[in-house]
This record gives C-alpha cells, sequence and structure tokens, in this order.
C-alpha cells in the first residue's frame, strides 16, 4: 500500500483513523515505512511512502528530484558517445542516492550537478568536458585547459592509490 499525503483506511475494517505506530527509513533513504494501527479492530499493517526530495532552483521554486531530468542532462553531454542506457539510469540512481544521503529533505540545485559530476567523469572524460563546460560556465578555452589539467592531476592521483 503506498501512502499520498492522505488518511490511511485499514485493510480490514475501513476504518479512516488508523494511528502510526513505528516509523522507519528504508531504501537507503528513498522511502519511509510506516507500521500503523486501527483503533477499531486492532488490526495492524504496513505503509510505504515515497520520501519527497525537493530541488531548490536558483528562482526560489521547488521541485520533485526526478533521475529522468538528470537522465537527459547527461544524456545530452554523452551525445554521441557510446554510454549505454543502463549506464545513464545507473548514474541517475548513484546521484539520487548522493544527495539523499545528505540527509535533507531539499537540496540546493547546484548540488544536483556537483554530485553528476563525479559519476559523470568515470563514465566518460568527453562527456564530463561537456557537462561542467555548462554547469561551471566556462568562458574560455582557458577554462577547458585547467579542467583537463585538473582531471589528469587526479588521474595520476588515483593511479598511485
Amino acid at each position: 500500500m503506498v501512502e499520498k499525503g492522505i488518511e490511511m483506511h485499514c485493510p480490514f475494517c475501513k476504518c479512516e483513523n488508523s494511528r502510526v505506530i513505528d516509523s522507519r527509513v528504508v531504501d537507503q533513504g528513498s522511502a519511509i515505512r510506516r507500521r500503523r494501527e486501527c483503533p477499531e479492530c486492532k488490526g495492524r499493517f504496513t505503509t510505504m511512502e515515497q520520501a519527497v526530495l525537493l530541488v531548490l532552483k536558483r528562482n526560489g521554486l521547488t521541485e520533485p528530484f526526478s533521475r529522468e531530468k538528470v537522465i537527459r542532462g547527461v544524456r545530452r553531454a554523452c551525445q554521441g558517445r557510446s554510454v549505454s542506457e543502463d549506464s545513464l539510469k545507473k548514474l541517475a540512481q548513484e546521484v539520487e542516492l548522493a544527495v539523499r544521503q545528505k540527509g535533507s529533505s531539499q537540496i540546493p540545485a547546484n548540488e544536483i550537478g556537483k554530485a553528476i559530476l563525479r559519476p559523470l567523469r568515470d563514465l566518460d572524460e568527453v562527456a564530463y568536458l561537456r557537462f561542467a563546460s555548462v554547469y561551471k560556465s566556462f568562458d574560455s578555452a582557458d577554462d577547458f585547459e585547467k579542467e583537463i589539467r585538473q582531471l589528469r592531476r587526479d588521474e595520476r592521483r588515483e593511479n598511485r592509490l
């Protein structure tokens, strides 16, 4: 049973006033499991509620986090590259997990961009540079050169470990 912010009816007697007796965060923070009890028939049942993660946009508006939106943005950066759809889905899942682990129900949009950079770099460096050029607002070829130098430094550092 999925809970959508409405009164939860008892599945046994249809009473509208169940009470929560236990709540737990599950699925790495993406859902809330609630154990409920009916005051009428004393029946117990479990509901699952998807934990809403809101993205705080620069203009002050909020919208629900969307893996599809992450995939669309990364797909543009991967255009013409040999990156599979499964890889994009996995990246979006990693990004969602990373932002959920911050423990907040609202996350600034730029934090999602930051969370995309590392897994995208590991997936495809050209796509990473394309995405970073937009995310970091590159103004010139110098910005690309600096980013490439940083990529190479990071790569050498990782190879030493």
